[in-house]
């Protein structure tokens, strides 16, 4: 199957940008995140896209760069944190090395602040985060070959884990 080397899933805030960074420089392939290919052909934010076009036409946007990047990318690949919410997008990831980063709401607390730029979060950001995670978790681990906790964990400890648990071999 061409395609991604691996693919990388979770929660916004999880830490697939900098972990999927430092898997590619280890493997030795480019690193590709499908939330920056979207603010880069839109032009503006994604917190910008949700305010001014709302959630569904985001997701519309969303699926379809996933599915180009799937398509054309042989490296290190991060999926937004909303894109398997997508069927067809869940489908597309199956028999491909998928790494869920998890983690729980303290740790997002600490990492993210859980503050209003993410438009997901803007109303209650724990509250919200909790009833996000309630909602996807089933549908990271349905798509995940790994499973790897991020909690307390530096990037570079996900990064050693990633790799020992899809028993990848460094450039």
């Amino acid at each position: 199957m061409s395609g991604p080397l691996v693919v990388l899933v979770g929660p916004m805030g999880v830490g697939k940008s900098t972990v999927g960074q430092l898997l590619a420089e280890r493997l030795g392939v480019t690193y590709r995140d499908t939330d920056d290919d979207i603010v880069a052909e839109q032009g503006r934010t994604i917190a910008e896209i949700f305010v001014d076009e709302g959630e569904s036409a985001f997701r519309a946007v969303e699926k379809q760069a996933v599915h180009r990047a799937l398509a054309e990318h042989d490296g290190v690949l991060a999926l937004g944190g909303g894109s398997i919410l997508d069927a067809d997008t869940r489908a597309l990831l199956a028999g491909r090395r998928v790494v869920y980063l998890s983690m729980d709401v303290e740790e997002a607390v600490k990492r993210t602040g859980l503050n209003a730029a993410r438009p997901l979060l803007a109303v209650n950001p724990r509250k919200q985060w909790r009833e996000l995670m309630e909602a996807r978790r089933h549908l990271y681990e349905e798509v995940a070959t790994a499973v790897v906790a991020t909690d307390g964990r530096t990037p570079e400890e996900v990064t050693e884990i990633a790799l020992d648990t899809l028993e990848l071999k460094e450039a």
